[in-house]
């Protein structure tokens, strides 16, 4: 049973939540700093998901008590994310997060980074908690958003939220890979999931002068959010945020997101060799790891794991049976023993986008950009035109969830 939470109790820690943002130059706009203030974060909260570091599992929490109460209380006006919904991975027995309340600093910087003004129409990917439409509803009339998700159930709790506090924005029960083309075109895309390229629904729901906030993301786990403009065409083109903010992967399904199983290893012998690179480089899922994926085979994976001899590699495998593995400690002489296998060199692959990284000078997200028309897309450096250029994957997010 819901918490009922007193008005008097919950907005003063709303205003807490406010100031902290405007204190950490998260929000400016006073716009959002309204919406903020009006929209109780807690009635799409009642519950989250604590991870039980000892067990590897997770454990659900609810107030049921004044002293848990209050703890709920203080996290849900925090600049805290937090988890809502976990599923089985396909009945193996794992559990797995597949949705989260986004960490309020967060979203708001991506609110306020898609530019709205009044009247606008805007499409939101990824409803979850319905907390970031019920943000967009106070600030821009409920009429004016619209929201999908491929988990129905989510999609119930929303609406049922929204309506308890006045709100109708307009909900589906849908793969958000197919934008919402009966309710569009929408003047802003905001996407609070990862995909490796931009959908040509999206491109072709979104006016002209239209701006899309997506999360570009590829097999190594390196991305970030990027603002792309539409011009008169169908084509986006924008650059990376300074800012760095990530998302679950987009889901095809209603469960957790469940890859295709890692390519089978080449029987074939392996060679051996040292490596300057550590492969510790390719952790963390920013810079450098992002500019690697352009130089490796699409459908690539990527693991830390312990070899045959109980020593810790990061292993990288292609559909082509390629694969290697790199040891994660230094051997005597500084370097890092590999193991490959397979017709592509993919560890030179790594090697060779580390020196071209260190020749740009180690580029920062903002440095970046993307073009993406529905049959190419392109990374780039510096400048569209005249800056180096690298093509990204395209594949269609619809056709791999029918398959």
């Amino acid at each position: 049973m819901a918490v009922m939470v007193a008005e008097s109790r919950w907005r003063p820690m709303a205003a807490h939540l406010a100031e902290v943002l405007q204190a950490d130059g998260d929000l400016h706009d006073p716009a959002w700093r309204e919406a903020v203030l009006a929209v109780p974060r807690h009635e799409f909260i009642p519950r989250y998901y604590r991870q039980d570091n000892g067990a590897g599992r997770w454990v659900l929490v609810e107030p049921n008590d004044e002293d848990s109460t209050q703890r709920w209380l203080d996290l849900v006006y925090s600049p805290t994310t937090l988890i809502t919904d976990i599923a089985d991975y396909a009945g193996r027995g794992v559990q797995a997060p597949v949705s989260s309340s986004t960490k309020p600093d967060l979203m708001i910087r991506m609110l306020e980074a898609l530019e709205v003004t009044d009247g606008m129409r805007v499409l939101e990917i990824g409803t979850g908690t319905g907390y970031n439409a019920a943000l967009m509803s106070h600030r821009l009339g409920d009429k004016q958003v619209c929201s999908v998700d491929i988990d129905p159930q989510l999609i119930t709790d929303a609406r049922q939220r929204l309506a308890g506090l006045g709100y109708t924005p307009t909900l589906a029960a849908a793969d958000g890979a197919a934008g919402l083309a009966e309710h569009g075109p929408f003047d802003r895309i905001i996407a609070t999931c990862a995909l490796w390229a931009v959908p040509t629904t999206w491109i072709e729901q979104l006016r002209p002068g239209g701006l899309a906030l997506v999360h570009i993301e590829g097999p190594l786990g390196a991305g970030n959010l990027l603002a792309l403009r539409r011009g008169d065409t169908p084509v986006l083109q924008g650059r990376f945020l300074p800012w760095w903010g990530c998302f679950m992967r987009r889901r095809a399904t209603a469960g957790p997101t469940v890859g295709p199983p890692p390519p089978a290893r080449t029987t074939e012998a392996s060679t051996t060799r040292d490596t300057t690179l550590d492969p510790g480089e390719l952790d963390g899922g920013k810079y450098f790891p992002f500019l690697a994926q352009l130089y490796l085979p699409p459908g690539m994976f990527h693991s830390i794991s312990i070899d045959d001899n109980d020593v810790a590699v990061t292993e990288l495998r292609a559909p082509d049976g390629s694969w290697c593995e790199t040891n994660r400690e230094p051997g005597a002489n500084g370097c890092f023993a590999l193991r490959q296998a397979g017709p592509t060199p993919l560890w030179a692959g790594v090697e060779t986008a580390w020196d071209r990284w260190r020749e740009l000078r180690e580029p920062a997200w903002h440095e970046f950009g993307l073009t993406a028309t529905p049959t190419e897309h392109r990374i780039w450096l510096g400048d569209p035109q005249d800056g180096p250029r690298w093509p990204l994957p395209t594949p269609d997010p619809l056709a791999e969830a029918r398959s």
